[in-house]
Formats: C-alpha cells, sequence, structure tokens
C-alpha cells in the first residue's frame, strides 16, 4: 500500500503535470530570463512577483494627497479612524477596490500613493464612494 500511496502521489504532483509546467516554464522563461532572475534572493524575488503582503497602515495614511479636503476636516478624520478599525482583510479589500489590487508593488508603501477627492455633487448623501483605480482616487463625498 506505500508503495502504491508513493507511486501514486509522484504521478499527481510530478508527472502528470511535467508537460504543462514545462510549456509554462518556457513561456515564463521567454519573457523573463532566468539569467536576470539570478541576482535575487527568494525572498526578493517574491516580493518582486506577489508583492508586498504586511503592510504599515499610517503609512498609507500619510502618504495620501487630498483635493478638495484638508488633512484635518472631519470627513477625513472620521474616513481614517473608520479605516484603522477595520480588520486587516478588510483594509486589503479597500486596497483593491482603490487601486485594483490588495497588494502593493515592490516599491512598497511608502511610494503608493493616492489621493482623496471631494467629489463636490449637490447631495452628497445620496453617493456611496467610488474609486478610479488607474490614478488611485477615491472619491468621498462629505
Amino acid at each position: 500500500r506505500k508503495e502504491f500511496v508513493d507511486l501514486y502521489v509522484n504521478y499527481v504532483f510530478n508527472e502528470s503535470i511535467q508537460k504543462p509546467f514545462e510549456d509554462f516554464r518556457k513561456g515564463f522563461l521567454r519573457g523573463c530570463p532566468a539569467r536576470k532572475w539570478k541576482m535575487f534572493l527568494p525572498e526578493q524575488l517574491q516580493i518582486v512577483l506577489q508583492g508586498h503582503t504586511k503592510f504599515d497602515w499610517r503609512l498609507l495614511e500619510k502618504n495620501v494627497m487630498y483635493s478638495q479636503y484638508e488633512k484635518l476636516d472631519r470627513t477625513i478624520r472620521n474616513f481614517w479612524i473608520v479605516f484603522h478599525k477595520l480588520p486587516e482583510e478588510k483594509k486589503k479589500m479597500f486596497l483593491a477596490f482603490l487601486s485594483g489590487s490588495d497588494q502593493i508593488s515592490g516599491y512598497g508603501l511608502e511610494h503608493f500613493q493616492f489621493s482623496i477627492a471631494d467629489p463636490q455633487v449637490e447631495n452628497p448623501d445620496e453617493l456611496y464612494p467610488w474609486a478610479n483605480t488607474c490614478s488611485r482616487i477615491l472619491f468621498l463625498p462629505r
């Protein structure tokens, strides 16, 4: 039985995917030659490919720019109070809502900037916040 299980596991995890994986590897290396990846340590390569997964959310707040708002406006203060009370998963969902991804590129949060803008509409209570993901602008009605 042990030999059967070992052979089966080897087939499922190695032999059955060998051809698709080799095709993927060839395509990947055509666009991203292996010699260029050798300069990275494994942890660095993971950040380059995956982005950062742990965040200093206070740094995100520090780097935000405001349009038609001031940092001390009541709407902005309330936004950050609520944001910092959110669980980590909800904060990442906000990041995805804002930028289209729940991760930050290899540069890190110190280089990630976004804007919070007042859409200056007649009835702000009738609108939900919305985002322009390409420009990383959060439109936050007062």
